[in-house]
């Protein structure tokens, strides 16, 4: 089981998405405890990104909300790096 780690800007935009939209916050950490558990689960729907943000990780919360990570520590720690809509974190 890997550890997951929040970047300051991570924490910022989860209370505030938790505050405008409490009823996310019971997915979010489900699918942040399936992301500690096992990354690459099919539910998540994990991929790479490329481009500008190449090197960083993406994963779903919904059809709308994703998780913007990286892996550190020789994959054995999570950083969260951003959580929003689609269009936010793109």
């Amino acid at each position: 089981m890997r550890r997951i780690a929040w970047s300051p800007k991570s924490i910022r935009v989860f209370k505030r998405i938790v505050r405008q939209n409490p009823q996310l916050r019971p997915l979010i950490e489900q699918t942040l405890q399936q992301l500690a558990e096992d990354a690459f689960h099919p539910s998540l729907r994990t991929h790479k990104l490329t481009g500008n943000l190449s090197g960083i990780w993406a994963c779903s919360i919904d059809y709308s909300y994703r998780v913007l990570f990286e892996f550190v520590d020789e994959e054995a720690t999570i950083l969260l790096l951003n959580l929003g809509s689609h269009d936010e974190v793109y």
